[in-house]
């Protein structure tokens, strides 16, 4: 909407996860260095975690496009709050193996037998949990003995678990003190530092064709980085607006008076209680601005048209991209209903195999 505006090649502040938008913070390069320890090792379990919007997925994404692929089978699985059994399945359909219906021991050996078939073609197979705080005990413990099959001396599985801080806690339970002996390294990504919070967005800016603009004044840094407590998502969807702000008024350098401005209208639409202790950044849709009525003011007439200095033209523009979010906002609303539905349908198939399985107990009685 306001690239062009800025003479910029591309948005700055997506919220969707970019390798080629990497900013290697203190923490984030340690993080790298323990991912590039674990594929060089190709052994046991790496555990990174993160707030939410810290920008684990983001330093996934740029390992595995670091990776030679034809060498690498990659599953990747996001972890609910499944049995262990079912987390087992969820590792064979992440690797593509027909695991349906099976029984575990059937399960283990059809896994195996696809990991050693991967190795003797040279390729290695690396397995990737995310959302890994959601995992049961005894989901972990599953995932752990898939750690044990070995060919000719060579681990056959590595697996990344990539979850947020509740993960740690998990970890430092009694019940995983096997577990943790198999783990060969873990990272926290913590936020950015004030100073960070400034350098990460002059990188975003710069990695999308900025050649000076927009500029911010000094005071604006720090406001920023308190707001979105130093969380890179955070300051995505904050700048963003930033950035928004701007265009509509036809002013390529922003202020404290704007970063402010902008706070109080994302905490107007987000309409967080006073008592939360979430940050109204948490609360902002994926798309900016929100196409639903009313979204981009606090009330009928809230916004003043006379302040907007833009032409025919760049209202035209402002309108046609105005319908596209509209169009973007009800494909995200239908894919999560997607997704909703996609989770029913596998507790429904879970509940059908059980109640199989009693019928099943009752004719052989």
């Amino acid at each position: 909407m306001y690239e062009a505006f800025y003479g910029l090649s591309s948005k700055p502040f997506q919220l969707s996860p970019d390798p080629n938008f990497y900013y290697g913070s203190k923490q984030h390069r340690r993080a790298k260095a323990y991912l590039d320890y674990g594929v060089l090792r190709n052994d046991g379990f790496i555990v990174i975690t993160g707030e939410i919007g810290a920008g684990k997925t983001t330093l996934l994404r740029g390992l595995l496009d670091s990776l030679n692929r034809s060498n690498v089978v990659i599953g990747n699985v996001v972890t609910t709050q499944l049995d262990a059994e079912d987390t087992l399945r969820m590792v064979g359909a992440a690797f593509g193996v027909r695991v349906k219906d099976a029984p575990k021991s059937e399960l283990l050996m059809t896994l195996e037998a696809f990991f050693v078939n991967q190795v003797t073609q040279g390729k290695r197979c690396l397995l990737i949990v995310d959302e890994a705080q959601n995992l049961t005990p005894r989901a972990v413990e599953e995932l752990r003995m898939l750690s044990n099959f070995q060919f000719s001396n060579q681990s056959l599985l590595q697996t990344f678990l990539v979850g947020q801080p509740e993960f740690r806690g998990i970890l430092q339970k009694p019940e995983m003190e096997q577990f943790r002996q198999r783990v060969a390294a873990t990272c926290h990504i913590g936020p950015l530092d004030e100073d960070e919070t400034q350098r990460y967005m002059e990188h975003r800016l710069k990695c999308a064709g900025s050649t000076g603009k927009p500029t911010f004044d000094h005071d604006a840094f720090p406001a920023i980085h308190k707001a979105s407590n130093g969380i890179p998502r955070r300051i995505n969807r904050l700048c963003d607006r930033l950035l928004l702000l701007g265009f509509m008024q036809g002013r390529s350098h922003l202020t404290l008076a704007d970063v402010k401005e902008v706070l109080r209208d994302i905490a107007q639409e987000s309409e967080t209680p006073r008592h939360s202790d979430a940050s109204p950044l948490d609360s902002v849709p994926a798309k900016l601005p929100d196409s639903r009525p009313g979204a981009l003011d606090s009330g009928p007439g809230s916004l003043d048209v006379a302040k907007l200095k833009m032409s025919v033209a760049e209202v035209d523009g402002l309108s046609s991209e105005i319908a596209a979010l509209s169009a973007d906002h009800h494909t995200d609303r239908l894919q999560r209903l997607e997704r909703s539905m996609m989770r029913l349908e596998r507790i429904n198939l879970q509940t059908l195999a059980l109640l199989q399985k009693l019928v099943d107990a009752v004719k052989q009685h």
